[in-house]
Formats: structure tokens, sequence, C-alpha cells
């Protein structure tokens, strides 16, 4: 016999209830707790705003790198878009910086010394107020403002006095930094006498060699400029001797060389220029273009400058050994004209007419580059040899004329063959030269 169960509404009730839950049976869902709304709230807010600043990095990245790239356009709009969203307020400060280093590297010095300045006044407690003294005081020197320049300059080494510990390193580099670029900044106002001071002092710091060497370069430029040849021609003597190997080797062999020149002092000039063209290629391997530059620029103006005074051994002796500095004809073929006037000069005419005649050859070939120097230089040197050839006649034709009877008429002397120009006689150095 089956049992009768008898279902009271208070018990169906229960059951339903348990089954379906409120918001199951189309009724409102229960508000969460206070407090666990505000965890997710919370949680929101940082993700976005995680987001937000990585995504604003990624603008400061592609700015810096359009910089780089000299892409100076882009690299404003990149960083400006940074700056005009408050999206991006984490990283303003590196947007303004960016934007600075853009205004600075295209040369609208205005605006980045403006921009600087906003920079320092408005984040003093910024650990990079040193780094943007610094760049600030190299952007007040490209104006020609030296003074503030200086001014700035000083401001990063008082600044990096105050700074934390944990960046020593980095504000000792910035300091010694200052130090150099107000030396640097004397130098270029005109003010050598204290150029040539804080560079010797840089020379006692604990620098880079390359820094070292760089500062010992430019004491003895400052030293030559003031006028204290003396101690210029010691200074460089001394920058050799330490330094062979530096990049301003060349540069500081060419202002030994005429600076002996200007004390008059000959033999010891010839010796410097002959060096430097006679250099171990070992030494100019590293930057060949640089030694190229200043090898041509110190024998072109040492061997003028004997070649005018009338020196023509010593000027001979250095147009001999540009001429070997390289093969091509545009160089070594004007540089042979050289070394013939200074063999006419010398009397050595049998030489003199050998040179000339090379040059002609030379010109005249099919090989040769049909360039109009070369064209000139063909022009000039067959008018010296014609004139060699009149002079030598005519010195011929006196003597026998004196050496003849007193009743006997001169044998009449031949006119100089016409010059190649309306002037006369080619000018002694030539525009290849220069």
């Amino acid at each position: 016999m089956i049992p009768k169960f008898t279902f009271r509404p208070a018990a169906i009730l229960f059951l339903v209830t348990a089954a379906f839950p409120p918001f199951a049976r189309g009724e409102a869902e229960p508000a969460p707790e206070p407090a666990a709304a505000t965890k997710v709230e919370s949680v929101t807010t940082n993700a976005l705003a995680e987001y937000k600043a990585k995504e604003g990095r990624g603008m400061v990245a592609l700015g810096t790198s359009l910089m780089e790239r000299k892409d100076f356009k882009d690299a404003e709009i990149a960083f400006r878009q940074v700056l005009s969203s408050r999206d991006y307020q984490a990283v303003h400060r590196d947007a303004l910086l960016g934007i600075a280093r853009v205004y600075r590297m295209n040369g609208e010095l205005t605006k980045a010394a403006a921009i600087y300045q906003k920079f320092i006044k408005e984040f003093s407690e910024d650990p990079r107020i040193p780094d943007a003294m610094l760049d600030l005081g190299r952007t007040l020197r490209s104006m020609g403002a030296y003074k503030m320049a200086v001014n700035s300059f000083y401001n990063v080494i008082n600044s990096s006095l105050k700074l934390p510990a944990d960046g020593f390193a980095h504000y000792e580099l910035l300091a010694k930094t200052a130090q150099f670029e107000i030396a640097e900044t004397h130098f270029e106002a005109g003010n050598y006498v204290d150029a040539a001071k804080f560079f010797s002092r840089l020379r006692l710091l604990d620098l880079a060699p390359a820094d070292r060497a760089r500062a010992h370069f430019k004491s003895a430029c400052a030293l030559q400029l003031q006028g204290d040849l003396e101690g210029a021609v010691t200074t460089l003597r001394a920058y050799l001797e330490q330094w062979p190997k530096d990049e301003n080797g060349p540069e500081a062999r060419y202002l030994l060389a005429t600076t002996l020149r200007q004390l008059k002092r000959t033999d010891e000039a010839l010796a410097a220029t002959l060096d430097l063209l006679r250099h171990e290629q070992s030494q100019s391997e590293a930057d060949p273009k640089r030694w190229a530059y200043w090898q041509r620029k110190t024998g072109n103006q040492l061997a003028n400058d004997f070649f005018q005074d009338g020196d023509s051994i010593n000027a001979l002796a250095i147009y001999q050994g540009l001429a070997a500095l390289a093969p091509e004809p545009e160089w070594r073929l004007p540089l042979t004209y050289q070394t013939a006037l200074c063999y006419e000069r010398l009397r050595l005419t049998d030489r003199a007419r050998k040179a000339y005649q090379a040059i002609i050859d030379e010109t005249a070939s099919a090989k040769a580059p049909q360039i109009p120097e070369l064209t000139e230089l063909n022009h000039m040197a067959t008018w010296r040899l014609a004139h060699l050839d009149w002079s030598e006649q005519a010195d011929h034709e006196l003597t026998t004329m004196f050496a003849t009877t007193t009743g006997q008429h001169p044998t009449a002397v031949a006119p100089p063959p016409p010059a190649h120009d309306a002037d006369g006689s080619p000018a002694a150095s030539p525009a290849a030269l220069r």
C-alpha cells in the first residue's frame, strides 16, 4: 500500500526558493557589499593607468627614435601628443626633455632654452635637473650667450653636490663634464687666457684618457691663439709625445709647424712639416681622411710661404713630399709644376725642363682626366718650357755678343714667347694647390 504525502504551501515555497535564486527568477540581483565594489573599481583604475603609462612610454620611445634618425618634425609630433594628453601625465617630464632636445638638435635654440628653463623651474626636485642644466648651458653657448652658459655650467657643479649618494658616479661625471664645458665656452668666446687656464686644470683631473688628451691639445691651442707662441710650442710637443695616437694629432702637428714658422725657426718648422708628411702609415690608418687633410694643408701652407719668401730649397723639399702623398694626376701634377718653378729659381734648368715636359706629356695623354685644371696646367707648362728655351738662347747670344770684337754687330735676340694669358707669366701657385 503506497503511503500518501501531503505537501503544505510552506514546504513548496522552500523547495522553489532553494532551486532558483532570486535573480534566476527575474528578481533583482542583490547589490554587492560596498567594500567589494570599491576594490573592483580600484583594480580597474590601476589597470587603466598602467596601460596609459605604458602607451605614453611607447610614444616617448617613438619620439626619441625619430629624433635620433633626425626626423625632427615627426619626433616633435610624438612628444606633443604626449604633452597634450592628461592620460600620459606620468611621462610628461620625459616628453618635455625630449622636445627640448629636438629643438636643440634642429637649431631652434630659443625654443630649446625656454623649455629647459621651464623644466628646471617647475621640477626642481627631479634628479635630471643637472642634465637639463648641462644641456641648457650648451644651448646658450650655441646662441652666443657665453656668460649665461658659464653660469649654467656652474649650476651643474653646484647641484650635483646636493644630490643623493646613490647616483654619485653619474653626478661626478656631470661635474667634470661641466668643467670641460666651461673651458670650451671660454675658448669659443675668445677668452683664450681663461680657456688655457681651465684646460690646464682639467689635465690634472681623473678624466678618461681621450678627455685628458683633448684638454691637453686645447690648452696648446689657447696658448697659440692668445699669442704665447713659445708656450704653445712647448705644450704641443708635450702633447704629441704623451698622446701620439690621439685624433687631434694631425692638427697639432700643423699648429706646431706653423707656430715655429711664426717664430722664424725655419729649420724646426721644416722638420715638423716633413715629419707630418712622412708620418708612419700605421698612425694614419685609424682616420686617413683627417691625416690627409692636415698633411696637405700643412704642406701647402708651409711650402707656399717658403716659396714666396724666396726659400726655394725648403719649398722644393716640401713640394716633393706633398707629391708623394697621392698618385692622382690632379693632385700630383700641380705639385710637379711647383717643383719645376723651384728648379728654375735654383738654376737647375735641366731638371725644370724635364718636369715641365713630363706635365705636358701626361696631360696630353688620352688617359689623363679631361678637366679644366689639367688643361690650364698644360698651357702653363708649355709656356714655361718655351720661356726656358728663349732664356737659354738669349743668354747664349748675349755671351757671344760680348765675346766678339768691337767692330762686329751683335745678333738680334728673339722676343720671348707669348704668355698663355693676358698677364704674362703664369701664377706661381696653381689653383689646384689651394
